[in-house]
Order: structure tokens, then C-alpha cells, then sequence
């Protein structure tokens, strides 16, 4: 596989509200915690703390802004992360084509 796979990167978007907290983003642009909370079920301080692991990984980029902090996507590092699903997809699906090419070669032995 030519694209290495991130490990913290594939943690900081495997939570579901990260997910969210990002679709979000990229739907409006820009958003900060308090916005964002406005839309998720979870509070400003969680919002937050996401936010937070979303910027350690390089997944958004954050400008102050008077008392708040804005967050946008970096688009970069997200086709990055995109970049490595469909690595790992592509690879996968070679797996399972091997798993059925077996499987067939199994039956087709216990027919004939």
C-alpha cells in the first residue's frame, strides 16, 4: 500500500461527534465551539475539547477571534485522511476478492 496509514490521525476521526463536528465545518465553512454546540447534543466544553484533538491532528486550523477561537477544515490533511480510506478500502476489497476466489476453489473441489 503506498499510502501510510496515520494511527492518530484515524483516532482523532473515528469519534462520531468529531465526525459531525467536521461535517459541520466544511458544511458552514467556519464555526467556533459555542456555534457548533448549537447543533450537537453534547455541550460547548465538549465541543470544545474536540476541536482541540481535531487541531492537534492538523484536521482543522483555528484563528482567534476576539474571546472565541474559529475553526475551519484544513482540506489538506482531510484529502490526506481521505487519501488513506480508500487506500485501505482498495485493500480490502483485494482481500475479500482472494477470500472468494478460495472459497470457490473449495466448492468447485468438493463437486467435482
Amino acid at each position: 500500500m503506498s499510502t501510510a496509514i496515520d494511527d492518530d490521525l484515524w483516532s482523532a476521526v473515528g469519534d462520531p461527534t468529531r465526525r459531525r463536528v467536521l461535517d459541520l465545518l466544511l458544511a458552514d465553512g467556519v464555526g467556533t465551539a459555542s456555534s457548533l454546540s448549537e447543533q450537537l447534543p453534547v455541550t460547548r466544553q465538549a465541543v470544545a475539547k474536540h476541536l482541540g484533538v481535531l487541531d492537534r491532528h492538523g484536521l482543522v486550523n483555528m484563528t482567534p477571534s476576539g474571546r472565541e477561537r474559529r475553526y475551519q477544515v484544513d482540506e489538506a490533511q482531510l484529502a490526506r485522511a481521505v487519501a488513506q480510506l480508500s487506500a485501505v478500502g482498495a485493500e480490502w476489497d483485494a482481500r475479500l476478492r482472494r477470500i472468494k476466489r478460495l472459497a470457490e476453489r473449495i466448492e468447485r473441489s468438493r463437486e467435482g
